[in-house]
């Protein structure tokens, strides 16, 4: 197998390097080499690499600044998977996207469901949901798979930026009406790795997070909570409970980021570790 991996010095990407290399050969392409702003380069890297599967781990993904740059959002989360895609049918080549929680409101009381009509609040959400439009309507072979809450120990994310002010104040001030699950990326790229090594994976769109749900505030207070017992701060800050009312930002974000995993747990047979599990793997990981 030849994979192409778009994205590969990302969070998710660094993982999905590691996951894949039993494949066969991995092309990893990181933003340097391939910019997803620059769909022409996009077209060239697949007809030259020729690969039997692409992995697009790359996307726009700060959600409050597409509130003012919606055009290059769409360009990176929307454009460049369509272009992916149409490459990918023109190759015979299967694609694996990720997509998010952020294409729901969230005013659902339960998970949502992959038959759920999707209803954006933000331009990050809107221009994710457009680009699984594109992917779907392509013709092209596809995995669309809707994750949330993404953590790791590379890049930007909750999880290190919480270890961050942990250590820097006394109290900290976090979200506790927003629910949804935190999925590490190594589960995720594990994942990735074992649905494309079988003989033939079902087509479509999959949600795919982590067991169990908690809110913000409750995933902060399971950081220190771990941070703690492995040693790795000193003294834990309090963590306050506040409401999305209480911190806004300029994107709205969905109250009810649950997804219903179910579809996935049918069709491919595998389910990820609960999200406490997760967390206190990745954190124990840092140690080594």
């Amino acid at each position: 197998m030849k994979i192409l991996l778009i994205g590969a010095a990302g969070q998710l990407g660094h993982e999905l390097k590691r996951s894949l290399a039993c494949l066969g050969e991995i092309v990893a392409c990181e933003r340097r080499q391939l910019d997803l702003a620059n769909t022409e380069s996009l077209r060239s890297a697949v007809r030259t690499h020729a690969p039997t599967a692409i992995v697009n781990a790359a996307a726009y993904t700060a959600v409050d600044k597409a509130e003012q740059e919606p055009a290059l959002a769409t360009l990176i989360n929307a454009t460049a998977p369509a272009v992916l895609a149409e490459e990918a049918k023109r190759a015979g080549a299967l694609l694996i996207h990720y997509s998010t929680d952020y294409v729901f409101d969230g005013t659902k009381p339960e998970p949502y469901g992959e038959h759920d009509t999707p209803h954006p609040l933000s331009a990050y959400g809107r221009s994710k949901l457009e680009g699984e439009y594109a992917i779907a309507a392509s013709g092209a072979r596809h995995l669309i798979l809707r994750t949330s809450w993404v953590y790791g120990l590379h890049g930007a994310n909750f999880m290190q930026t919480m270890l961050r002010l942990g250590r820097e104040r006394e109290e900290l001030r976090v979200v506790g009406d927003q629910i949804g699950a935190p999925t590490w990326t190594r589960h995720l790229a594990d994942v990735t790795a074992q649905i494309l090594g079988r003989q033939e994976a079902p087509n479509g769109l999959y949600h795919l997070t982590a067991s169990g749900e908690t809110s913000w505030h409750g995933y902060a207070q399971a950081i220190f909570e771990n941070a703690l017992q492995l040693g790795m701060m000193d003294r834990a800050p309090v963590v306050r409970r506040i409401t999305s009312a209480d911190y806004p930002l300029p994107a709205p974000r969905p109250k009810n980021s649950r997804l219903d995993c179910s579809r996935f747990m049918r069709d491919f047979d595998l389910t990820l570790p609960d999200w406490r599990i997760g967390l206190a793997d990745c954190l124990a990981d840092t140690q080594i």
